[in-house]
């Protein structure tokens, strides 16, 4: 099999990279080794096998990573997968902060994008949890309690929206902090937005 080929579209976000430049230029260089497809999502560099999305580069303050979209369901035997944080469902990261920790772990990495292609060949997908799974904040179900417009409208929000709601309810430690969070999302739960809408 041959390797691919650099994307151009692709190109700008190598040559933009200040703080990681050689160490994003080198994990491209493996990844097209493994004859995935570059494309460019969210903004990073994004590798695919069938349309399938299989690896992502992207860079952060401290680190740049190495993202398997389905992480969560490789063999990880060298016990170097994170989550990138404890919400994540399947996708998992590996960090570095030099180019020297790329070069050292180079057959391995090749190795789990080769089997996150095998992942994908296989059709297999990760068990998400359903957002009923999921531990409501007291202080926001005693809100939906107290308020029918609001339970309904909660409720008429898709999955992933829900979600969004539970995690930032339930972040704070301080019940007031909760309670305020809950105060000033009310009427965008209402609106039948998101989040982030």
């Amino acid at each position: 099999m041959a390797k691919r080929e650099k994307n151009p579209n692709v190109d700008f976000y190598f040559s933009k990279a200040k703080k990681w430049q050689e160490e994003v230029e080198k994990l491209r260089i493996i990844i097209l080794d493994c004859e995935l497809t570059e494309e460019l999502k969210w903004g990073c560099p994004c590798y695919t096998f069938q349309n399938n999305n299989v690896v992502l580069i992207h860079g952060f303050k401290e680190y740049c990573a190495l993202l398997f979209f389905k992480g969560a369901l490789l063999h990880d035997v060298k016990g170097i997968l994170i989550k990138q944080t404890e919400n994540v469902q399947a996708s998992r990261q590996i960090r570095f902060t030099n180019v020297r920790e790329i070069d050292k772990l180079a057959p391995i990495l090749k190795a789990y994008i080769h089997e996150a292609i095998e992942v994908e060949k296989a059709g297999l997908k990760v068990e998400l949890k359903k957002t009923s799974e999921y531990t409501i904040p007291e202080e926001f179900q005693n809100k939906l309690d107290e308020t029918p417009d609001l339970k309904t409208a909660f409720e008429a929000l898709t999955p992933g929206r829900q979600r969004a709601y539970i995690f930032y309810f339930s972040q704070p430690k301080q019940s007031r902090t909760r309670e305020s969070r809950i105060e000033k999302c009310m009427q965008l739960i209402l609106n039948g937005k998101g989040l982030n809408d």
